[in-house]
């Protein structure tokens, strides 16, 4: 970690980010400001922000906002593989980000 004043405080932190929608997304974003990477999981769908508001292909401009400076992955989280990726990946993560209602979480696999 570099020190001195452009020090970024969450390099070396690694977030998983499964929300969608605004508040979730931004609150990502936030972190990857302050030097987290951060890696968005989409289903193969797409973020539904994607399809919100002004838009140039299949991407908005508030998805763009809201995914600032993440890594992306789609990972399909109702098949077997995706929930084996998704294992994988929250094993390799500090912060898990997700926005799901209550007991998602659960039938994917984790607590």
């Amino acid at each position: 970690m570099t020190s001195g004043p452009l020090a970024q405080p969450l390099a070396g932190i690694r977030v998983l980010d499964l929300s969608t929608v605004y508040s979730g997304p931004m609150a990502a974003a936030l972190l990857a400001d302050q030097g987290a990477e951060v890696i968005k999981v989409e289903n193969p769908d797409g973020d539904i922000c994607r399809r919100i508001g002004p838009a140039k292909g299949d991407i908005s401009s508030a998805f763009i906002a809201m995914n600032r400076g993440k890594r992306s992955i789609v990972v399909d989280l109702k098949s077997e593989q995706g929930k084996v990726v998704l294992a994988d990946l929250i094993a390799r993560t500090d912060v898990l980000m997700e926005n799901f209602r209550p007991g998602v979480m659960a039938k994917l696999g984790s607590r």
